[in-house]
């Protein structure tokens, strides 16, 4: 009997630009999960510290490269072992290209960076162009990256345009061109604007009908309760989140009718963290280090406070939970663009980082509860489609890729 051997999969490499927040992990295993399948191998360059905290899927996998910290726009350094950047930024290099020689892969997703970080995919994109020229190389950018002049300015002295043309067969945008576009704000060349498809939001897990009922239930939260969620991400730079949230509730302590979790970021410094934990418990608020089914708690919740990162508004218009964002507005105003662009509409409100105050929090999270239902009603009716457009892309890319399509 004639045993036919399975043919070779298609093999997807992707660079998660991971520093120290959970925004680009969360990401990149979202758009993993959806392209793998059992033809298609995704393996995942990270730096993330808490990669292996997450459960991932068969034929998706990781190498974990050293990890770094960001102090400021520029400046980097080692998470974990004491050697300088120069140092930690060669092993990386060494590792992300030795890995793209080794796996040879039909499709090399670069997140974020166009050159990664401090330019150590830069080696890696120019040997797949010299040696392996039939890959095809994306860049994916979220739907913002700074204000313009910020970015034109960066791209500019860094040579990232010239790059652009030259190494990457396509930009993906996971946005919305009508809400933002990358195309006119950073003045990406015209040659390159064919290039550019513009994905839409990413949506997250869909879960399933019982799930909210099951969580609100786990955590004793009554139907008529009404819960709000506290989140920062990662919680290395959202401690003015939770220190406004309590601190609203040391000046209204008799009157917020409402049930709170809060998740401070398995980031957050172990001693701020047992600070805010004394503080919350003296009105009866749980709070959490970090929780692997974020997206649990928010289809859970009547109404989430959190910044204003691209992961988290995802997840959030994925759950059609109302929002209040207080957008982080150092280094980057990223998160500040974004929601006032979201706001326009009307698909969640925001304080800005500086206005924050007791009265303006509270006044904030009631309008939202009274409103709830005109919110719900516009996310619903907001598409996500960024996996959809993805998986789509891909499928054209298998169909011209002799390397793949001529196995079958």
């Amino acid at each position: 009997m004639h045993i036919q051997n399975d043919p070779p999969a298609y093999n997807i490499l992707m660079y998660s630009h991971d520093t120290y927040g959970l925004g680009h992990i969360r990401r990149t295993m979202a758009i993993a999960n959806h392209l793998r399948d059992s033809r298609t191998n995704v393996l995942i360059l990270t730096g993330s510290p808490i990669a292996g905290r997450f459960q991932f899927p068969q034929h998706v996998d990781f190498v974990r490269i050293p990890g770094m910290i960001k102090k400021t726009n520029d400046d980097y350094q080692s998470l974990s072992i004491r050697i300088d950047q120069e140092k930690a930024l060669s092993i990386r290099t060494n590792i992300i290209l030795a890995t793209a020689k080794t796996f040879q892969p039909h499709l090399f997703i670069v997140d974020k960076e166009p050159l990664g970080l401090k330019r150590e995919v830069l080696p890696t994109l120019e040997w797949l162009k010299k040696s392996s020229p039939s890959t095809m190389t994306v860049l994916g950018l979220r739907d913002v990256l700074d204000e313009s002049v910020v970015i034109q300015n960066d791209w500019r002295e860094k040579n990232v345009y010239t790059y652009l043309d030259q190494l990457y067969g396509e930009i993906w945008v996971y946005g919305n061109r009508n809400i933002y576009d990358p195309i006119e704000m950073y003045k990406i060349p015209e040659k390159i604007h064919s290039r550019v498809k513009f994905t839409g939001y990413i949506p997250r897990k869909t879960l399933s009908p019982g799930t909210k009922a099951r969580v609100r239930k786990r955590y004793r939260i009554l139907d008529d309760d009404k819960f709000i969620l506290v989140t920062t991400g990662g919680g290395g730079d959202g401690l003015e989140v939770i220190d406004h949230y309590l601190v609203m509730h040391d000046y209204f302590p008799t009157s917020l009718p409402f049930k709170s979790i809060i998740i401070t970021g398995p980031f957050m410094p172990k001693k701020v963290r047992e600070a805010f934990k004394k503080r919350a418990k003296k009105f009866g608020i749980k709070t959490l280090p970090f929780h692997p089914r974020m997206e649990e708690l928010m289809s859970a919740a009547d109404l989430v406070i959190s910044m204003g990162g691209y992961n988290t508004i995802c997840e959030i218009l994925t759950q059609q939970t109302p929002a209040l964002i207080i957008p982080r507005e150092t280094p980057r105003k990223e998160q500040l663009i974004r929601a006032r662009r979201l706001k326009s509409k009307g698909l969640l409100d925001f304080i800005p980082w500086t206005e924050v105050t007791p009265q303006l929090l509270r006044e904030k999270i009631f309008t939202l509860f009274r409103d709830q239902i005109q919110y719900t009603k516009n996310i619903s009716s907001f598409k996500l489609s960024g996996l959809d457009t993805m998986l789509a892309r891909l499928t054209h890319f298998k169909e011209k890729d002799d390397r793949y399509r001529n196995r079958f």
